[in-house]
């Protein structure tokens, strides 16, 4: 009977030690900004926005440089005008700013566009292979490591390798 008692307090605690075992969740890290500005993907879209970006900027550059021509010519021919020229004058150069203020919105804003179309994927993409080898791992939870997201200590499996493979870079 005191075999039985010590045989059934044995069992008792390595099944309750295997429970806490499997009760502990696999945790890994990763720097998910680190991996997505080295895939190729990235690299490109960034090019992509840059140049609309410069194009962008030449544009509002020359509009400015024609409205201030436009106020220097107008400036000087101010004297030989009359006063209701010179206040048609006026108002033609504050069209012509509030133009540019709008065009340089709508760019922001196009830009911004086209940023989150561009990108939106390569997350996704980055995302998917995260997961994937994640699982592959028997890993439940990912906590990103980029600096500045909370993480402050990441000693554990760093997925970046293994991910990176994943997606062939």
């Amino acid at each position: 009977m005191k075999h039985f008692k010590t045989l059934f307090i044995a069992c008792a605690f390595i099944l309750g030690t295997s429970s806490f075992v499997n009760a502990q969740s696999k945790v890994a890290h990763i720097a998910s900004q680190e991996l997505v500005e080295s895939m190729p993907a990235f690299k490109a879209a960034k090019s992509e926005i840059e140049k609309l970006n410069k194009t962008y900027d030449t544009e509002i550059r020359n509009m400015v440089l024609e409205l201030q021509n436009t106020i220097k010519k107008y400036s000087a021919e101010a004297a030989t005008k009359t006063n209701e020229e010179n206040g048609k004058r006026q108002q033609e150069v504050q069209a012509t700013e509030k133009s540019i203020g709008d065009y340089r919105t709508n760019a922001l804003q196009d830009l911004q566009k086209k940023e989150l179309e561009l990108m939106k994927p390569i997350y996704e993409t980055a995302r998917v292979a995260i997961q994937k080898v994640a699982r592959a791992q028997g890993f439940q939870y990912i906590l990103d490591s980029t600096t500045g997201t909370g993480v402050i200590m990441a000693d554990g499996k760093d997925l970046m390798v293994d991910v990176k493979k994943e997606l062939g870079i």
